[in-house]
């Protein structure tokens, strides 16, 4: 990993996506195009369950096999291997007792996709039907859970809140997220005439698709092939979800002989495959007299749905991220998993960690105004600095970066003159009010599970001199295979014309890892790194023959290779090379170093660096409807040296516009009553299910990559880019709830629902004007109570009142000292009960949160 950057190096140059022009002009191939060119294709249809919960107590297919058209179908006694599509054991490929509405239980093989569908029509299943969990609520209130409850924890916490100068407590429930990547899950199998098979996947992990499909089928990992070509989207979506329909597919080819293809439409995909995690927290926090944090104990719940899956990696990766970019001393965060009968949740573009970073951020907004703090110089006054650990035991490496990228993003978006100038917006508009918020990002780069950051991968060098590149790492769009490109063309001294890429297949490269948690290109980038210098050194010796010089002093520039004042051509000397009967070819390989977590005791150092950023946007919302625009956003974001500038700013954006779908737009409904369709996914397409388009970005949107900020120890300096970028629309909620405030009194606190739709929004706005220090009494429906402190005390007058108690309020010298939960249940705003008077005599409200 030590060679030096060629003179002109291919990485951090401005390069357009490899694949751009086949995607902008329809030439790029998906799975399913591939169907099109395959012959004698067997189209697979799911028979669904129209049950949350239900036991299945007779299945008769024979009247789908009377349909025109249908070849067969597909049960759980034509499995010859395991009738399990998971790594857990948990998920029944064609299972007896359906776990979520719209569960599969068999599938119809047709000659065509209709015949597979009526065929599907005709099958009769009968059920019986089995109470069901559906909400959060109902999990907890069952207590509902599955897999390991674990928790993260440093100090005293007990000490620490009760030194605390303010406390505060609350709950705070947050939605999941669709993927909605553009191509739906698709697989085409087939079967050679060895009984080799061969599974074409839109798969983000192709190693464990393959094993998987081995397993449902009885095969050992050398007699299944699986190739992903490219995905068009993934997100994480594709991480597990593909390995049943991959094996639904095998299985179909491998009894029918035929090839068999399975796309999931728009709707079957939104009904039948998991989504991000939704979450429940509960809270308490103290904070010492000028505003930084003392204690932070929370319990997250996520709803994992019906089975394991990746929740509890998921719930790891979410409790090591609570903190976010702020140091808490006395920190205890518990996890648990509930299981509800519904899709089983998954990965998503920052597995868990948007989630447990949301929790802390919205405690930040909440109480920032209690505190009588900006909430930026809340945040500020709160970063990690140098020397400073994780409440798992981390060292946060370049925590300077935090308050630099703090630094030059208010200073790039001028925030105190626009601060200015939206309270004289503010003072002029009574129905129209602007916001803007500034929030940091921590992000830890590496999968939490150890064995994960490994990488192959396998270069060959032609006779004619061109390098075609194999390996583990998986296209979705995201442009991993441009930066290995350029890595390869940097380490080789080639242009980049000169290098190709092949598609990801596990016969070439094996036992690969996911392309997840953002270490696409630091992981297979050191891969192809590794090979490439492998061979860079065996031609640097042949090339030291023949120049007369010694091979450190021979450099390989643009496809020219040079030493002793002489130029030789890249061609010639790989001719020369083969000649001398040189290896012309290496396996790479690339482990990341100074990992060790123990997944028990959740302490340990899981990642290998942090990823560092922060945003600044602006809102303007209309009191009227709750509705509202974005104005404009500020980024600057830590890519390290960047790989490839153009790449990296596209993963920025996009990133930042997904995390404002979820905490502003993409509201998931499942159906909650207690009639015929309960479980059901009630947004299952793009009529009900509300994406961000371009009316949702912002009017400006800046974005700028700091600056002197090499990563030692990866590859040629630069950092992920994947998921981080994700978390800075975390500046764009809590603009809202800046903007939201200006219809109250000053020092209003406001609590906002997430996603934090127009609607919730326009409540919001109602209790603001209300003055309530939640929801205005007639919408609350619940009330929340917490102990008092010594130092928490508000007067009967004021409580009485439904404000917040200030001296000069809204100053950042002003202190609040509220005794109050913020926030329950569905997250309605709520009244607080007052605390007793310093002089009442009488004692207070004692409880915990409901």
């Amino acid at each position: 990993m030590s060679t030096p950057l060629s003179p002109q190096p291919s990485v951090g140059q401005t390069v357009s996506h490899e694949s751009a022009e086949l995607h902008v002009t329809g030439a790029a191939h998906y799975t399913d195009d591939l169907v099109g060119r395959t012959t004698n294709v067997l189209h697979a249809w799911p028979v669904q369950a129209p049950h949350a919960h239900a036991r299945v107590t007779a299945l008769a297919t024979d009247p789908a096999l009377r349909v025109p058209g249908v070849v067969r179908v597909l049960t759980g006694a034509d499995v010859p291997g395991a009738n399990d599509s998971g790594v857990r054991e948990d998920e029944p490929l064609f299972p007896d007792e359906v776990m979520y509405h719209g569960h599969a239980v068999c599938w119809v093989l047709g000659e065509t996709l209709e015949a597979a569908r009526l065929g599907a029509e005709a099958v009769e299943v009968t059920y019986a039907s089995l109470p069901s969990v559906i909400t959060l609520t109902e999990a907890i209130e069952q207590e509902s859970f599955q897999g390991s409850q674990r928790t993260v924890s440093r100090g005293d916490v007990v000490a620490g809140l009760e030194r605390a100068a303010h406390r505060f407590s609350g709950e705070f429930e947050f939605g999941g997220q669709e993927h909605f990547y553009l191509e739906t899950q698709a697989a085409l199998a087939s079967v050679d005439e060895a009984g080799q098979v061969f599974v074409q996947s839109s798969t983000q992990h192709p190693t464990e698709t393959q094993e998987i499909v081995a397993h449902v089928l009885g095969l050992r990992s050398h007699e299944v092939t699986v190739q992903c070509l490219r995905m068009g989207g993934g997100f994480g979506g594709k991480e597990m979800q593909p390995h049943g329909l991959a094996a639904v597919a095998a299985l179909g080819a491998v009894l029918t002989g035929r090839p068999v293809r399975v796309r999931l439409n728009r709707t079957q995909d939104m009904t039948m495959t998991g989504k991000r995690h939704p979450f429940h927290a509960s809270w308490e926090v103290g904070f010492d007299q000028e505003g930084h944090l003392e204690a932070l104990r929370t319990t997250l719940t996520s709803d994992g749905g019906w089975s394991l899956d990746l929740s509890e990696a998921v719930l790891g990766r979410a409790l090591c991220h609570v903190d976010n970019a702020y140091y808490v001393p006395d920190a205890e965060f518990h996890g648990r998993i509930a299981q509800t009968h519904k899709t089983s949740q998954t990965a998503f573009r920052g597995f868990g960690g948007p989630q447990g970073m949301l929790v802390l951020e919205d405690i930040l907004g909440r109480c920032a105004p209690a505190l009588g703090l900006d909430p930026t110089e809340l945040r500020r006054r709160n970063l990690y600095q140098p020397g400073q650990s994780t409440p798992y035991g981390q060292p946060v490496r370049h925590a300077e970066r935090l308050e630099a990228v703090l630094e030059e993003v208010t200073t790039r978006a001028d925030l105190t003159t626009r601060h200015t100038e939206i309270a004289a917006f503010n003072a002029a508009h009574p129905h129209r009010k602007r916001g803007i918020a500034c929030t940091p990002v921590k992000f830890g780069i590496s999968f939490n599970f150890t064995a994960f950051n490994q990488a192959g991968a396998l270069v060959h060098v032609y006779k004619d001199g061109s390098v075609l590149i194999n390996h583990g790492g998986t296209e979705m769009g995201q442009g991993l295979h441009t930066k290995m490109r350029q890595v390869a063309a940097t380490a080789l001294g080639l242009p980049l014309s000169g290098i190709r890429l092949a598609p990801t297949r596990t016969d070439k490269v094996p036992n690969t890892s996911a392309t997840a948690a953002s270490s696409g290109s630091d992981l297979n980038g050191g891969a192809v790194k590794d090979a490439c210098e492998q061979i860079r050194g065996r031609l640097a010796v042949v090339a030291a023959e023949r120049l007369g010089t010694s091979s450190a002093e021979v450099q390989f520039v643009e496809g020219s290779v040079l030493g002793a004042g002489q130029a030789l051509p890249w061609s010639e000397l790989v001719r020369e090379a083969y000649l001398a009967r040189v290896q012309l070819f290496a396996a790479g390989y690339y482990r990341t170093e100074g990992l060790h977590w123990d997944g028990v005791r959740m302490q340990g150092e899981p990642f290998k660096y942090f990823a560092y950023g922060a945003a600044v946007s602006e809102v303007e919302v209309d009191g009227f409807t709750g509705a509202y625009t974005f104005l404009r956003t500020d980024i600057v974001h830590d890519v390290g040296d960047s790989l490839s500038p153009l790449v990296d700013i596209g993963q920025i954006e996009g990133g930042f516009v997904q995390g404002v779908g979820w905490l502003t737009l993409e509201d998931l409904r499942w159906d909650t009553s207690d009639g015929e369709g309960r479980g059901r996914v009630s947004t299952p397409s793009a009529s009900t299910y509300k994406l961000p388009s371009f009316s949702e970005m912002p009017r400006e949107l800046t974005v700028h990559l700091l600056e002197h900020a090499t990563e030692d120890g990866a590859v040629y300096g630069s950092k992920a880019v994947g998921e981080p970028p994700l978390m800075l629309a975390f500046s764009v909620r809590e603009a809202l709830r800046q903007a939201v405030a200006a219809f109250g009194p000053a020092g209003h606190v406001v609590e906002l629902a997430c996603p934090s739709t127009p609607e919730a929004v326009f409540w919001a706005v109602e209790a603001a004007r209300a003055g309530a220090p939640g929801n205005t009494r007639e919408y609350a429906d619940q009330l929340a109570v917490s102990a008092p402190t010594a130092a928490s005390v508000v007067t009967d007058e004021v409580a009485q009142a439904g404000a917040w108690s200030s001296g000069a309020t809204g100053s950042q010298d002003s202190v609040l000292e509220p005794v109050v939960v913020l926030g329950a249940g569905d997250n309605r705003l709520q009244d607080a009960e007052p605390a007793p008077s310093a002089d009442s005599g009488r004692p207070g409200p004692v409880g915990d949160v409901d």
